[in-house]
């Protein structure tokens, strides 16, 4: 069989032996391999080099592989994940397969059987790679350069020409209706509706009404027909957001609206069409709410073809400054004002918190500081609120490592020759990305001008001229 020349493919099993075995056997076959014993060491992998293939086991020491598996699929290399282990599981392997697994084997079937779903899962990945080509992508609002976000908008480019149901997971704030509209926008109905459906806002005697639509009498109080939300998204895009708090009841009905594109208004006599594309999003586990009983095992068969994972806003440290900046400009305008500067603690405060409500947290922050210096030309760390200041004192008053001269191992690698920084090292990266766009926007804003820098940013003559040395030492400054 003929077969892709040095694919690259990850093995994650805490079984040295059987994944060293496995190794060896796939090299012999001209793969390249890469074996990791935990989770975290493989998603280290996958976050820097380029995988094709990923065989994952299920039983980990640090997870289950079938929960890691969007976080997987969502990288920006978008490998093929065939997960391997030594418990056959036919709900596992439904679950792997709804989760966008290739394959399900079982490790005790011996290597042959594990290395044809290789090849075949490397020819089909060969097989549908696109050609390059120039295509026009609208970002709707979404910001960030970092490698989560890059890898996010590769599956939105990917995805959104096809007219496949997408499920958006991801925590509370992280953006997820944002790729739902990046979606619609770029898909082959741009035109159409973007139409939102909250369900946790959908009460079970009124879900139907609101989705459907009904006639005039068909129920006390309906003077009049009502178009519902379904037939309103004819042509564009069905938002579900919060689809775990979907009624239960009401999934059982939507589930024919999916299969079949047709429904019956309440009150109504003959059944409607509505030709949409159906995107979905939760902050919920519906693996679990399936086993307890709470979510139909169709309707997450229906929603799970193709899953996004929106990253935790910790992940992106290196987006926060521009997220910050753009959002702090957009204040100004609304308000009326000269844009503020940030001193280099508030930036600092800003990165070193962990933000557990995410983007959203991150906005509503800086407009309670936007609002507390409402008449300042400069923030300091002083206008956030208590909270953020705090962690931030701790985070950065905590010891650092201990500094070794053992080489790293292997599994520590993340691209090349160049060792898995430490925490300390990448909180460092992160500020200096930070001072460096702040740096550079101070310096658009000001024409170069030193003289009008000085007195938005907060920093000294020297300190600005520091910076400047540092970060632009090309950019020539007026003014002095």
């Amino acid at each position: 069989m003929e077969k892709r020349v040095q694919a690259s493919i990850l093995i994650i099993d805490d079984d040295a032996g059987f994944s060293g075995m496995l190794g060896e056997t796939l090299q012999q076959e001209g793969y390249r391999t890469v074996t990791a014993g935990t989770l975290e060491k493989g998603m280290t992998h996958l976050a820097g080099e380029h995988f094709d293939l990923v065989l994952l086991d299920v039983r980990l020491p640090d997870g289950n592989g079938l929960a890691a598996l969007p976080s997987i699929k969502s990288v920006r290399s978008s490998p093929e994940v065939i997960i391997m282990t030594g418990f056959g599981d036919v709900d596992g392997a439904g679950l792997a397969l709804r989760n966008g697994a290739w394959d399900y084997l079982e490790k005790t079937s011996g290597m042959d059987s594990i290395l044809l779903p290789v090849i075949r899962a490397l020819q089909y990945r060969e097989a549908r790679t696109p050609s390059p080509r120039a295509v026009l992508f609208t970002r709707s609002g979404i910001r960030g350069k970092g490698p989560r976000i890059a890898a996010c908008l590769d599956f939105v480019a990917r995805v959104a020409p096809t007219d496949a149901a997408v499920l958006i997971r991801g925590e509370t704030g992280t953006g997820k209706e944002l790729f739902a509209r990046a979606i619609h926008e770029n898909s082959r109905r741009p035109r159409g509706k973007f139409v939102v459906v909250d369900c946790a806002a959908l009460s079970p005697g009124l879900a139907g009404s609101i989705l459907f639509g009904h006639d005039r009498g068909a129920f006390t109080g309906a003077d009049r027909v009502h178009q519902g939300l379904v037939k309103e998204a004819h042509g564009g895009t069905l938002f579900l957001d919060e689809v775990a708090e979907l009624p239960l009841e009401m999934q059982t009905v939507f589930l024919r609206v999916l299969q079949e594109h047709r429904f019956r208004s309440l009150g109504g006599r003959r059944d409607e069409t509505s030709d949409f594309r159906l995107v979905a999003a939760t902050n919920r586990n519906l693996e679990d709410m399936e086993r307890e009983g709470r979510f139909r095992s169709e309707l997450l068969f229906r929603l799970g073809a193709s899953v996004l994972t929106a990253p935790p806003l910790r992940e992106c440290r290196e987006d926060i400054a521009e997220l910050s900046m753009l959002h702090l400009a957009r204040l100004s305008d609304r308000y009326n004002v000269p844009c503020k500067g940030l001193a280099p603690d508030f930036l600092e405060s800003l990165l070193l918190y962990d933000w557990p409500g995410n983007v959203r947290q991150l906005f509503h922050v800086l407009e309670r500081a936007f609002a507390e210096a409402l008449d300042e030309t400069v923030l300091f760390s002083r206008d956030l609120p208590l909270e953020v200041r705090l962690k931030a004192r701790e985070t950065s008053r905590r010891p650092p490592e201990p500094e070794t001269n053992e080489s790293p191992p292997v599994s520590k690698k993340v691209r090349g020759n160049e060792p898995f920084l430490r925490l300390r090292d990448v909180r460092n990266e992160a500020i200096a990305q930070a001072e460096r766009e702040y740096v550079d926007r101070l310096l658009e804003v000001t024409g170069g001008d030193i003289k009008q820098a000085i007195a938005p940013s907060g920093l000294s003559r020297s300190q600005l001229y520091r910076l400047i040395k540092k970060y632009a030492p090309g950019r020539r400054s007026g003014g002095a």
